[in-house]
């Protein structure tokens, strides 16, 4: 069955909660999510509130303050927030990434360093108690001290399943990053069973139909095929002919189905969830957005991309794309409301 880009862009925006607002709870919909990009950290206070009615900021605060939650390193090895359950299977799964990652970034300034010698002296540093990441580096460094000194703790935090606890992540704040042992804070050791179906099964769950690529785009995963190809998945094709897949009770969107104005911010799961992004956006576009290794805040007009946004100190700036319908305008006021920033102005950029 071959499925259009308006069917697989609806059924993406319904999987989502980008359809409309969904009444789930907060830690429902990070589930629903797997996991919320955190590398800005008022960018998942803004991605809930786009997809969930009443949300507040204490909504997640609390969330995170609770353990329920938890932020650190996950996906592709980035920043995200994910419910606790979810981080003990997940963050073993990539550990595999993280140490081949830490081994191109750091070996030329950490030689000499022994890992295993520095994971094993980095956890008794952490346990049982939380340290920064600077004073974490600079006990590490009284034991190497010829050794790059940042890198030793960047490597520690890739060595080693470490989440960042509150007031990190909390909307607003900022400060060196805390370190504590996952296993400590969240009251239970990590998963040793690697299961990638369950990761895959999650994904297509939150992001399907979709192919190999963009699990391994999404996930920082690869040799995924083997694995997709060996599950009990349906399988579909674009209208360029690649294989997709999805679960095998999973619904498709009607492709007629209204879409509405979100405002997503920096990183959007939906955005970084996929190799080919036409489902999302045009390529011209995507050139513009996705810049570097930033993702910048998009404004969705009938479920694709048309703009990018900007909160300032001042009030909230728009880049159309082209023509934008006046609710572009009212939801953008909405989102100053819930930054607290209710009077601030809007700036609309020249067409880019």
């Amino acid at each position: 069955m071959k499925l259009t880009r308006r069917t697989l862009n609806r059924t993406a925006l319904h999987r989502q909660l980008l359809l409309r607002r969904s009444t789930m709870s907060p830690i429902e919909a990070i589930r629903r999510l797997v996991a919320v990009q955190g590398q800005e950290i008022n960018a998942p206070y803004l991605g809930l509130w786009s997809r969930l009615s009443g949300f507040a900021h204490d909504d997640l605060s609390d969330l995170l303050y609770g353990g329920q939650v938890v932020r650190g390193s996950l996906l592709r090895a980035t920043q995200h927030l994910t419910a606790a359950d979810d981080y003990v299977w997940v963050r073993p799964l990539m550990q595999a990434r993280f140490s081949r990652a830490s081994q191109s970034a750091f070996a030329k300034v950490t030689e000499g360093v022994d890992r295993d010698e520095l994971a094993t002296l980095a956890r008794r540093h952490l346990t049982g108690r939380t340290l920064t990441r600077p004073q974490l580096r600079d006990l590490l460094a009284e034991r190497w001290p010829e050794a790059d000194a940042l890198a030793l703790g960047w490597l520690a935090q890739s060595l080693l399943a470490v989440v960042h606890t509150p007031p990190n992540g909390i909307w607003g704040r900022g400060g060196a990053t805390p370190f504590t042992l996952a296993e400590e804070w969240i009251g239970r050791p990590l998963e040793t069973t690697l299961t990638p179906e369950r990761l895959v099964e999650r994904y297509l769950a939150a992001f399907g139909p979709a192919g190999v690529k963009d699990v391994q785009m999404w996930s920082g995963l690869s040799r995924l095929r083997e694995v997709v190809e060996g599950m009990p998945l349906r399988r579909y094709t674009d209208e360029e002919g690649r294989v997709l897949y999805d679960l095998p009770d999973a619904e498709l969107a009607d492709e007629d189905t209204p879409a509405p104005v979100r405002l997503l911010p920096y990183f959007d799961n939906l955005v970084l969830a996929y190799d080919d992004r036409t489902r999302l956006m045009a390529d011209e576009h995507r050139r513009q957005v996705c810049v570097g290794s930033v993702t910048h805040p998009v404004i969705l007009v009938d479920g694709f991309v048309a703009g990018m946004w900007w909160l300032t100190r001042t009030g909230l700036r728009i880049q159309p794309f082209g023509a934008l319908p006046d609710e572009v305008m009212a939801e953008a006021r909405r989102l100053l409301e819930f930054a607290g920033q209710k009077e601030a102005a809007i700036e609309i950029a020249p067409q880019g």
